[in-house]
């Protein structure tokens, strides 16, 4: 268990799938509105949003949080929150969590998860969760990052691809999942030491980063450490496109429903 541990949220305007996403509006308050509460929920005890925009600076200054303008031209949230690192002064053994501006349900015992698995791995510089797949469309589907994980716990390989081939299993069915592998779906939330997150920095772009269009391989093929933890609730979908958007106003209308009912249900 852990009881200290920073949120950096990066956030930007300019993805290209949904416009200006952590200025919009979800349950009437903008989306990254809503990541702060997440972070706030897991009992952080200094959240800060790293943004390239004075909009979004001026949205979530009014929440209490810190903001960290950081420059516009990172190549990943991680190098976003490197600069962050060096702008916040932090000791090199501060777990910092980086929690994605369009992560609005992120559940709180996640986020304290991956702050522990980091924690509770003194040789590892890095953590992540995984989550089993259990729909063969999952493991086949590029945009599903998939993890394989050592005796320790630790990543071995991530890839869009379907990892570890089930050989014997695949060359008879594959419509569906063998019994005898457990399969890992990646579920991109991070944690890191302060002093690795500037170190993140200086790091190359490996090949494999650039074939896979996966930052957390540039870890693995500088010959770093990363723990992966298993998720201990699911981690609902995050917000990329105007479907997404649309998807997460109906789970949300959902759960204050759900709440109201039990405030009835409280008071009848």
């Amino acid at each position: 268990m852990i009881d200290r541990f920073v949120v950096a949220i990066p956030a930007r305007l300019g993805s290209t799938r949904l416009p200006r996403k952590p200025l919009r509006l979800l349950g009437g308050r903008p989306l990254v509105a809503h990541v702060v509460e997440c972070a706030r929920r897991a009992g952080a005890m200094e959240v800060v949003v790293a943004t390239d925009a004075a909009e979004i600076a001026a949205v979530v200054s009014p929440l209490g949080v810190a903001v960290a303008m950081t420059r516009s031209d990172h190549p990943s949230g991680t190098d976003r929150l490197a600069e962050v690192a060096h702008l916040r002064g932090w000791d090199d053994d501060t777990v910092v969590v980086n929690l994605q501006g369009d992560e609005p349900f992120a559940p709180a015992s996640g986020i304290v998860a991956v702050a522990a698995a980091l924690a509770g791995d003194p040789g590892t510089d890095m953590a992540t969760l995984a989550t089993p797949i259990d729909e063969v469309g999952q493991l086949f589907d590029p945009n599903v990052v998939k993890v394989v994980r050592d005796a320790r716990g630790r990543a071995l390989y991530f890839s869009r691809a379907a990892v570890p081939w089930a050989r014997d299993a695949f060359a008879v069915d594959r419509t569906r999942l063998p019994g005898s592998v457990v399969f890992l779906r990646h579920i991109g939330i991070y944690a890191y030491r302060a002093g690795f997150l500037r170190h993140f920095a200086s790091l190359p772009r490996g090949l494999l980063e650039d074939v896979e269009a996966l930052e957390q391989l540039r870890v693995l093929e500088a010959g770093h450490a990363l723990a992966v933890g298993l998720a201990p609730e699911p981690f609902p979908p995050g917000v990329d496109t105007e479907a997404d958007l649309a998807r997460a106003e109906t789970r949300l209308a959902g759960s204050v429903d759900a709440s109201l009912q039990g405030v009835e249900g409280r008071s009848g």
